[in-house]
């Protein structure tokens, strides 16, 4: 699957997501699927999920964190494409 960035996320009702002293728990109540973010991937998780699509949180992290733009690139997509494998973000269109 090719990720667009031109696309938003949403977070599928079945999932939970807790914040606790900067890191981020998610549970999918479904599959019973668990996945942990350290507080860089709480931050992603945040704007993922509160941006209108994926390039405009990953210009947001951009302007955030001192790294190189196709490192964050390719850190967004990979959490991002893990995220939808486990059932724990959907794409805005449903397609996943």
């Amino acid at each position: 699957m090719t990720l667009s960035f031109n696309q938003g996320v949403i977070i599928p009702a079945a999932v939970l997501a807790r914040e606790l002293d900067g890191e981020s728990i998610l549970l999918n109540l479904e599959s019973e699927t668990y996945f942990g973010l350290d507080a860089v991937g709480t931050r992603m998780w945040a704007l993922l999920t509160s941006a209108p699509s994926i390039e405009a949180a990953y210009q947001a992290l951009l302007a955030e964190y001192d790294v190189a733009p196709e490192t964050l690139r390719q850190d967004v997509e990979a959490l991002v494409s893990q995220l939808l494998a486990q059932g724990l973000l959907e794409l805005e269109d449903g397609a996943a």
